[in-house]
């Protein structure tokens, strides 16, 4: 599980800050207080106060040195620690380090912040000590922050302020039950300080220019692999694999449409369907049941430089054993090592139900 949580924060920094040498850079520190959203009714009992907390974030500007940071109107990357008080005493506290962007729109007044890091929880779920947690079922979790702010930088001399919402998802994708996970709705304000007296000018050497884009249909094979637990609290932690073949089409420098297949080797599946068989009779469960499963998908790659952003639309075809439905999604990152090779961390679920973090290597040819 530590080593899981350790390569998950090592390829979070090597996808993002295997970028160019920066420019000027700045922080923003955010207090934030919302609500915790009732997505589950197994966390009915936990929501019982208002959480707050605070968003410390160093983030480095881009110019368009690079052809992609104008295609993106050009973002920011850095990084971010947040700390979360649940005003709960079941939930306790969170602390969390995250890698992000920042996307900027309505003559970069408008920042969107999207954020994928670990968090550690203080008080996750015990058998005996702390029973009534079912939303973490492990002291680290993955967690997923997205703010949306108003932006006014350098009002006064080097500080600025921003204001807007923010969502925090906790969740440790059934590496370990239980895991109902936590979405925060906050309303989060703020303050900016550059850390530097000149700003560079914009480059737009690609303002006005249609950039024309063609590439030949490329195939990709991806296996993909890590650990989870089903829901049945104690059942135990086993490893998945997963083969996947695809192929996909560029429309453009920017988007590429996938479609392919998925075959599921899930040994968690076995202990439940065995368990099944044996303490739920009505349920017809015979414990001969085919443990595997294979998909089709459909998705989309978005590429940002060296890196892009996968979502994926699956439907099991092969589906002996019923598990959340025929219906899964996928979204992840993709980091290219070569023009061939690259690695992927992705996260798999049913609607909002997470079943694995899948850590994967593949090729594009």
């Amino acid at each position: 599980m530590k080593v899981s949580l350790t390569c998950v924060l090592l390829l979070i920094s090597f996808f993002v800050f295997s970028q160019e040498k920066q420019l000027t850079s700045y922080i923003d520190v955010n207090y934030y207080r919302g609500n915790i959203a009732v997505h589950n009714t197994d966390i009915l009992h936990l929501i019982k106060g208002h959480p707050e907390g605070v968003i410390l974030s160093w983030n480095t500007k881009t110019y368009g040195l690079n052809d992609w940071e104008q295609r993106y109107n050009y973002p920011d990357y850095g990084v971010t620690f947040t700390s979360q008080n649940f005003k709960n005493d079941i939930l306790g506290n969170s602390y969390s380090l995250y890698a992000h962007y920042n996307f900027y729109f309505l003559k970069r007044n408008l920042m969107f912040r999207i954020a994928q890091g670990l968090a550690y929880a203080t008080h996750p779920y015990d058998k005996v000590e702390n029973y009534r947690n079912y939303a973490f079922g492990s002291s680290f979790l993955s967690t997923t922050l997205i703010m949306l702010n108003y932006k006014k930088e350098r009002i006064i001399d080097r500080f600025g302020l921003q204001a807007g919402f923010s969502l925090i998802h906790y969740s440790n994708a059934n590496m370990k039950s239980p895991n109902a996970s936590t979405n925060t709705l906050a309303f989060n304000v703020g303050v900016t300080y550059s850390l530097d007296d000149e700003i560079p000018e914009y480059i737009t050497t690609l303002q006005g220019v249609k950039e024309k884009f063609t590439q030949p249909l490329k195939y990709n094979l991806v296996f993909r692999g890590g650990i989870n637990e089903s829901d049945v609290v104690g059942s135990g932690q086993f490893p998945f694999y997963i083969i996947s073949a695809y192929a996909d089409k560029r429309i453009n420098i920017k988007s590429a449409f996938q479609f392919g297949t998925d075959v599921f080797f899930s040994n968690f599946l076995k202990e439940l369907i065995y368990y099944k068989s044996v303490a739920f009779p009505e349920e017809n469960v015979t414990g001969e049941e085919d443990y595997k499963r294979i998909g089709v998908f459909a998705g989309h790659e978005l590429f940002i430089n060296k890196t892009s952003l996968i979502t994926q639309l699956g439907y099991y075809v092969y589906y002996p054993f019923d598990f959340e439905g025929r219906t899964y999604f996928r979204v992840g990152l993709k980091r290219y090592f070569t023009n061939k090779w690259f690695g992927a961390l992705t996260l798999k679920t049913h609607g909002a139900k997470a079943e694995a973090v899948e850590f994967g290597i593949g090729v594009r040819l």
